[in-house]
């Protein structure tokens, strides 16, 4: 066994997991300290470093993509005190911190495992029942609904049609957005048959946020319910109206061959798709189908 201790948390490396623990210190942000231990199977990594700073350095992990539902529901936009996956080093700790790098990497080599994306989730996701009240509303997930109700802030018009539950089967995406700036940031279940497009102070499916403290904790409700949706890299049904036309036009057919469609030119039309999503020219739905399409092609 081989583990670091800081004020921040504790990381462990334990057989063929990594347990990553969550300091108490007031700097731990509240989504990790409500997320409490996490087992990370080595099965899941792709990486891991070390960055030495002036006064305290950081560890950071890197995990497979598509293998852990809270990176795939909040895309990266996880601020460094609620990145579970990152942890602070004072700088007397170097040495420790250099170590460890080195023993997971070697347990990664002893094990073969490959830096590539995976094709299901191989962390469980947060603990259920699950319960968040943060902007204009409460989201509470059961595994099996999703149950949205209203508070005196939220807008008339959205409040008027009441509380909302929302089977899981019925669910075809959800994202999480933190606000930034003027922006305010949302809570968004994609449902089948619902307008896309609505601004989320008006979608009775999305929970508005305000960027204060318990914003962050949506973002477990997001990760709970994408850990039960089909993988990114499960096989398209069709049930989405336009969904092939989308497909096709945001992943251009590249041969029987596959000439071209090497990892890297995957990744860069990923991020693409990401910005097209960000600038509003595809919808939810339209992003979730073009990003699925091109996870299967890796």
């Amino acid at each position: 066994m081989t583990e670091i201790i800081q004020n921040d948390g504790t990381w462990v490396l334990d057989g063929d997991a990594l347990r990553l623990t969550p300091g108490r210190d007031k700097n731990v942000g509240l989504l990790r300290r409500t997320l409490g231990e996490i087992r990370v199977p080595l099965a899941a990594l792709a990486g891991v470093s070390f960055e030495q700073g002036k006064r305290c350095g950081r560890l950071r992990l890197r995990l497979r993509d598509g293998a852990d539902p809270l990176l795939h529901a909040t895309a990266g936009r996880l601020t460094e005190p609620h990145d579970p996956y990152q942890l602070l080093v004072e700088s007397e700790r170097y040495g420790v911190a250099e170590y460890f790098v080195d023993v997971v990497r070697d347990a990664l080599r002893l094990e073969q495992v490959p830096p590539v994306p995976v094709t299901e989730y191989l962390l469980p996701g947060p603990a259920l029942p699950l319960s968040v009240s943060a902007g204009d509303g409460t989201a509470s997930f059961d595994g099996e609904r999703v149950r949205l109700e209203w508070n005196w802030k939220t807008e008339d018009a959205k409040a008027a049609g009441g509380a909302r539950t929302i089977a899981l089967a019925d669910i075809t995406a959800v994202e999480w957005l933190p606000a930034a700036g003027l922006e305010n940031g949302f809570l968004r279940l994609t449902v089948r048959g619902a307008p896309a497009g609505v601004p989320p102070k008006h979608d009775p499916n999305a929970v508005e946020l305000w960027g204060f403290k318990k914003d962050p904790l949506m973002a477990l409700v997001a990760a709970a319910v994408q850990a039960r949706l089909p993988h990114p890299s499960a096989p398209w049904d069709g049930a989405v109206d336009g969904g092939p036309a989308v497909v096709e036009a945001a992943v251009p057919d590249q041969g029987a061959d596959g000439d071209g469609e090497n990892h890297d030119a995957l990744l860069r039309r990923l991020r693409e798709l990401g910005e097209l999503h960000r600038t509003g020219v595809l919808t939810d739905e339209e992003f979730t189908l073009a990003k699925q399409a091109v996870l299967r092609r890796m």
